[in-house]
């Protein structure tokens, strides 16, 4: 018997399909929605590989409603919802902002309205540390708390932001409404996760993220250029107010960011607490250059990289405070930046197309050995 059944959006995407993994390993049922943009049906195999258990799939768009309603009908034992599907690259949504607020929120409005249908009143939104934006701004705020007063400085953020705002005001009123009519409300709950950056893959090297097109996060940029897909790394400016003047960011592992989504889906269900924000990070800042040295030791040579201008929307110093996060979820990193740094490697030397190709023979023995 399964704890629950929870929807996850965006499920064969990077961190959908790690937190996937996470629920199915804790005993719940997952059903999943994505309309394949930026990630492949193929992740949906890995995750059965390593876990044994199969989620069901549907490829539909978060925009439509219909369907979304379609998937919910056939799922009634659905009760609560991981929503992670949206556009996510902050420099490409500078330049269509008009479909990264119509993907993003509205998509995050068309899935709540389906919710609202089918009666499913827990939702944990995969928001962003983006919407703090620059919190050098304010005194005393790095690292960065729940707290600190929000303000993107970039459209993706501010789709974040929306969307956190379209959640919070609808879960609160329908706890008002039904308050008021003397109907059960402590049923409606929202976790807002602000985290930082993702980074790494799965142990045994035969799940990892998988970008269609060109990525635009360091660490995977860092991978192509490692196997020779790419000639060098960007980095976008070296001016920053740090100690060697690239900007400063949170890197979390992948696999204790799924943990994260996992407590705070747990919370929600056992402390019924409204709508609340929790930043999951490590609360350890490493520059960009740290990072290249870091990535380059693991791989055994120095990684070639050239220095751009800063990009615009992008901030000096993104770091985490976990406190709340650590105290109320009781979950905490676990894993360093050398282990996501190696587990990085792993993946993406091992497969270097990816979710394109077959894991190599040697890494399914040694899985299959680790779980018999």
């Amino acid at each position: 018997m399964a704890v629950g059944t929870v929807l996850v959006t965006g499920g064969t995407g990077y961190i959908g399909s790690f937190t996937t993994l996470a629920l199915l390993d804790n005993g719940y049922d997952v059903v999943i929605v994505d309309n394949l943009y930026n990630s492949s049906k193929v992740a949906i195999d890995r995750i059965e590989l390593i876990s044994g258990k199969r989620p069901a799939f549907y490829e539909i768009d978060i925009t439509n409603e219909a369907a979304l309603d379609g998937v919910l009908d056939k799922h009634p034992e659905i009760d609560s919802v991981i929503h992670f599907a949206a556009l996510k690259a902050v420099g490409e949504s500078g330049l269509i902002p008009l479909e990264y607020y119509r993907v993003n929120v509205g998509g995050s409005i068309a899935l709540l309205r389906s919710m609202q249908k089918h009666s499913i009143s827990n939702i944990v939104f995969s928001s962003s540390a983006t919407v703090y934006g620059d919190a050098t701004r304010v005194p005393n705020m790095i690292p960065i708390p729940e707290h600190c007063p929000i303000g993107p400085t970039n459209t993706y953020g501010q789709t974040k932001v929306m969307i956190e705002t379209v959640i919070t005001e609808y879960l609160e009123a329908e706890r008002r409404n039904n308050k008021k009519a003397g109907k059960p409300y402590e049923q409606f709950n929202g976790a807002l996760l602000r985290y930082f950056n993702p980074c790494g893959a799965h142990p045994s090297g035969v799940m990892g993220e998988d970008p269609q097109g060109v990525p635009f996060n360091l660490l995977p940029l860092l991978g192509k250029v490692a196997t020779g897909e790419r000639a060098k790394l960007t980095v976008f400016g070296d001016d920053y107010a740090s100690k060697d003047g690239t900007a400063i960011r949170d890197y979390i592992h992948v696999l204790d960011l799924a943990s994260g989504h996992l407590a705070a889906l747990n919370y929600l269900r056992e402390h019924k607490p409204g709508v609340r924000a929790w930043n999951l990070g490590s609360g350890r800042g490493s520059t960009v250059f740290e990072m290249i040295k870091a990535f380059s030791k693991v791989v055994g040579r120095d990684l070639p990289y050239e220095v751009a201008e800063r990009r615009q929307g992008d901030v000096l110093d993104l770091t985490a405070n976990p406190a709340r996060a650590n105290e109320e979820l009781k979950w905490k990193t676990q894993l360093t930046l050398e282990d996501a740094c190696a587990d990085l490697w792993r993946w993406v030397e091992n497969n270097p197309t990816g979710y394109r190709q077959d894991p190599p023979a040697e890494l399914l023995e040694a899985l299959k050995a680790k779980k018999a």
